[in-house]
């Protein structure tokens, strides 16, 4: 949610007034535990990715991917058996977006669970809370210093839903109890200082109740000293706490001390999950004046905090981190891995108060940070974040926790390690909703299949498409756009592929709303560098083909025949060929077949003479021979990714040069290279035999390792092992490929040596049936994306690599052969309608 929501909802909740409770609230069951009528909204299997146990594993599920509008009487079942439900804020907007529960999960384990409305719940435990608490019916007296501050004299405290800080105020004012905001799950506890220190403190706590209720009742003293309940453990000083975020002029940290306003609000009290949110009005600092809102929330059993930060202004250098106590071990995870891992810093030894030992971290996405260091008071992350926002984890493991703490630095790094895989690698999820099943009641006709292309088709063009232009955003990667393959090809060339079927004008606009904006008046093309010898680059040629076509301007062309020259100047391997990349010296991707062959076999055609054209054709044949003689794994007729012809990298084989893994979408791309390819090769010319061979090649080894639910796994040789995921994308580019070489004729009962009707019936079938969600507002999603996989630079290609990947809903890389499939199936049932 945007930055105003955050704000305008602390606001209105304080303008409401103050609500008093003196104990913690537990949400009691409003729905009968024998009552009838349960109607079933959803089954998910969730499956532990990881091979070491789960404990109190966050299960999410949004209303919008339930396909519901919010409700508050949903419940979780298992076994018959209703697990303790709650509904969740997770944006900090005030209002409900899905429902929570926690799980354990055993090594590897895979269970199922049913989301039912109207059913049983089970009794709740209060495990988090979030408060806070200042004085009433005192007064405010000025500091005897001088300074302008005041300290609140009489009273009691109450606990309020919002708080907003007067001028006056400052640390030790004897207002707010324990001084901001606290929250707790029943492992540990959090203070935030609603002040210019604006630190990170933590309450140990050696019981699991809630206990913050308790804390500083009788002042500031108390809490410093061991209590029945625990004690605050940290010395926060002049540092970022245990977890804090500031400002990075180049010379000094900046804390969030000089703000026009500050407040804060109570956002949940719930059981399974409470939070909070501060926000910075005008804070002040090197020149900027920029809002901030902060919105922390607890799990239960968990001791991450979480941190989404809103700012008004994009901040390149916010720095987050931790205190820098003397003699304490520093601990820095992982650094050359994808951006999209999670990694962290962290500090261990008896840096606790009561001299026990005291592990403290900091939790981030790679890609997000962009050095690390210590300015003698905090080891800091300086952090670059997406656009206006970002998102990171804290935590505190005390040795006194529970009377049963982490006590040695091993156990505290195997803690570190396992928290940034449940990170990075969340619990995969197969869910079938009652809307989406509603929706699939017509089965699969030449209509529905185009219904199902426009549908998502529209749900983007409602969501993001139109975004991708010049001075757009992309989304997907949380960045301004560039000349990408994907956004700047793929989908607006589908657009119009979608276009040309339904006749609809929307669709044709995409590529001259977003492909054209990156054409500027002499033909430069913005955000493209030919020197970088991306092969990528070449692949929005296609839908600039279609731009010209329709308006032949010469800037269009122009822009053509620059990436035309990229090919030509391609640099190659020794056998010939291309390279991926500059960056990437010798090296063959599968993918780049895609990203290259179809834009040069249609510009060939379209633009060259027959001589030309015919060296051409042959530079495109052999590229993929080179493919088939290199990449290709005679075992399963399956390709490898990639191909290090100096045998140089992490991820190359030594012997060979070969990535170690069968990625199921490097193999798409090859696959759709094939049937794209073959549309702009002469049927006289003689390598096109070679590329048929190879069609009909992949679609038996396809065949083989195709899932029973008729789709295929991340990893295509190892289904069903730990982590390992039936991937979408792939899923969609191998249904697209199999119908279009069927439609094509280059696939048949003949060459296959099997009914190829069925083939693609049972592969289209499982794409829809396993990917597709449908939503309350009419739009549809596609899940279970692997957003991307690389090889170099922190992608080792093992097969943790690939699993580690973010996995996400409605990329182009999915949704482009996703709406090409239900294209070529409309024509596939059509021609067996008119039979």
């Amino acid at each position: 949610m945007g930055f105003q929501l955050f704000l305008r909802g602390a606001f209105y909740v304080g303008a409401m007034g103050l609500v008093a409770c003196s104990q913690p609230h537990s949400k009691k069951s409003d729905v009968s535990l024998t009552s009838a009528g349960a109607s079933w909204i959803a089954t998910v299997e969730l499956a532990n990715p990881s091979n070491f146990a789960r404990i109190d594993e966050p299960v999410y599920l949004s209303f919008y991917n339930l396909g519901i509008s919010s409700r508050d009487d949903l419940v979780f079942i298992e076994d018959k058996r209703s697990l303790p439900t709650e509904v969740v804020d997770i944006d900090g907007d005030g209002e409900g977006d899905g429902i929570l529960t926690v799980l354990n999960f055993a090594s590897a384990q895979v269970r199922q669970v049913t989301v039912a409305a109207g059913g049983k719940k089970a009794e709740p435990s209060k495990r988090t809370q979030a408060e806070i608490s200042i004085k009433q019916g005192g007064q405010w007296v000025p500091r005897k210093d001088g300074s302008g501050y005041r300290n609140y004299e009489g009273g009691q405290f109450v606990n309020v839903d919002a708080v907003r800080v007067p001028d006056y105020y400052t640390d030790h004012s004897n207002w707010i109890r324990y001084e901001g905001p606290g929250i707790e799950s029943d492992l540990v506890g959090y203070r935030i200082y609603l002040d210019g220190r604006n630190g990170f403190d933590i309450f140990g706590k050696s019981i699991p109740e809630p206990v913050l209720q308790n804390v500083g009742l009788d002042g500031y003293e108390s809490y410093h000293h061991p209590q029945p309940w625990g004690l605050d453990i940290l010395k926060v000083g002049k540092s970022l706490g245990a977890g804090g975020f500031g400002y990075w002029d180049g010379k000094e940290l900046v804390h969030v001390q000089k703000v026009a306003e500050r407040s804060s609000r109570i956002v949940e009290n719930g059981d399974l999950q409470s939070s909070f949110t501060i926000d910075y009005r005008g804070w002040q600092f090197d020149g900027k004046n920029v809002d901030v809102a902060a919105y922390f929330s607890m799990q239960a059993g968990s001791r991450l905090a979480k941190n989404q930060i809103r700012l008004s202004a994009e901040l390149p250098n916010l720095a987050i981190g931790l205190v820098a106590h003397p003699n304490m071990e520093f601990i820095q995870g992982p650094q050359e891995i994808p951006g999209d891992a999670y990694t962290y810093i962290a500090t261990w030894g008896p840096q606790s108060l009561d001299g026990q030992n005291l592990g403290m971290a900091v939790f981030f996405r790679k890609g997000d940070s962009k050095k690390i260091f210590n300015d003698g008071s905090s080891h800091i992350v300086l952090m670059n974040p997406a656009g206006s926002a970002l998102t990171y984890y804290f935590a505190a493991a005390w040795e006194g926790e529970l009377g049963k703490g982490v006590k040695t630095s091993e156990e505290f790094k195997q803690y570190l390690t396992q928290q940034t895989e449940r990170l990075t690698r969340p619990l995969r999820q197969r869910i079938t909703t009652r809307a989406t099943s509603q929706a699939r009641i017509a089965g699969i006709t030449a209509d529905t299949a185009q219904g199902w292309a426009t549908k998502l088709a529209d749900s983007e063009l409602a969501r993001k498409t139109l975004n991708y232009r010049y001075d757009g955003w992309d989304e997907n990667r949380k960045r301004k756009p560039k000349f990408e393959y994907d956004i700047v090809g793929l989908l607006p060339h589908t657009y119009d592929e979608l276009a040309r079927v339904t006749g609809n004008s929307r669709y044709s606009d995409v590529k001259n709303i977003v492909t054209a904006s990156y054409i500027e008046q002499d033909g430069k093309i913005r955000q493209y560098n030919k020197r970088d010898f991306n092969i990528d680059a070449v692949a929005p040629g296609r839908a600039l083909l279609r731009v010209y076509q329709e308006n032949p301007e010469p800037k269009y062309r122009s822009a053509l025949q620059q990436l035309r020259e990229q090919l030509r100047d391609q640099p190659k391997t020794s056998n010939g060929a291309f390279w991926h990349k500059h960056i990437y010296p010798g090296q063959l991707w599968l993918d780049g077949v895609y990203m290259g062959m179809p834009f040069l076999a249609e510009y060939a055609s379209l633009f060259e003479n027959e001589q030309e054209k015919a060296k051409t054709f042959e530079e495109i044949v052999r590229e993929f021979y080179l493919t088939r003689e290199i990449l290709r794994d005679p075992k399963t007729g399956l390709y490898w990714h990639a191909w290090d012809e100096y045998k140089q990298q992490n991820w190359a084989d030594t012997k060979t040069g070969l990535s170690p893994h069968l990625w199921a979408r490097a193999n798409g791309w090859l696959a759709m290279a094939l049937v794209d390819t073959l549309d702009f090769l002469p049927a006289a010319h003689p390598g096109r035999e070679v590329l048929l061979e190879m069609t009909v090649e992949l679609a038996k080894a396809l065949k083989n390792y195709q899932d029973p639910t008729a789709t295929w796994w991340q990893i295509m040789d190892r289904p069903g092992e730990v982590g390992n995921y039936r991937e979408s994308s792939a899923s969609a580019m191998f249904t697209y490929f199999l119908v279009k070489a069927v439609n094509r004729g280059y696939l048949t009962v003949e060459n296959y040596g099997g009914d190829v009707d069925q083939l693609v019936m049972r592969s289209y079938e499982g794409l829809i049936k396993e990917f597709v969600l449908v939503h309350s507002d009419g739009r549809i999603s596609m899940v279970n994306q692997c957003h991307v996989a690389g090889l170099g630079y922190g992608r080792d290609g093992s097969y943790d690599y690939y699993l580690n990947e973010a996995i996400i809903a409605n990329d182009p890389k999915g949704t482009v052969p996703f709406m090409l499939a239900g294209i070529e199936m409309h024509k596939f049932l059509l021609g067996k309608n008119h039979d």
